[in-house]
């Protein structure tokens, strides 16, 4: 037994959204130029779903429903040796408006399901698309 009191790791968790329209997956390019879901941090007094809903209007002008988690991880960027928690989930969308970039990203993209697997984009939202693109077809 260590003397050391445990000290626990502290690290921020971003909730991220899978929104499929038209059979295409839309992705934000950020500053280290890989392909991510739109998203961000949870504000005190919201919800996952609340906050991934907020997020993405303000980052693409599109108003989504949240459905179900896919999916979640500890995300290592090592651009900057920092960690993150990672939750994905499923959104629909019904909004046929162009896509707005808010300034957080260089570019938006919609992609079909056969080309996200080339994309430079992490393993794990490619998993997350791939799922929700599954289960949008059931």
């Amino acid at each position: 037994m260590s003397d050391t009191p445990y000290i626990p790791h502290t690290f921020p968790v971003s909730v991220k959204g899978v929104v499929i329209r038209d059979n295409r997956v839309l992705l934000l390019r950020n500053e280290r130029d890989e392909w991510e879901l739109p998203g961000g941090k949870i504000e005190i007094e919201e919800t996952p779903e609340e906050c991934l809903a907020r997020e993405i209007e303000e980052e693409t002008g599109w108003p989504v429903q949240v459905a179900g988690i896919l999916d979640s991880w500890m995300y290592h960027i090592t651009q900057v040796d920092r960690r993150v928690f990672i939750v994905t989930y499923g959104c629909r969308v019904g909004s046929q408006a162009p896509v707005v970039v808010s300034s957080e990203h260089k570019e938006a993209g919609l992609f079909t399901e056969a080309e996200v697997p080339g994309l430079p984009m992490p393993e794990s939202y490619k998993r997350s698309v791939l799922d929700w693109f599954a289960q949008s077809r059931a």
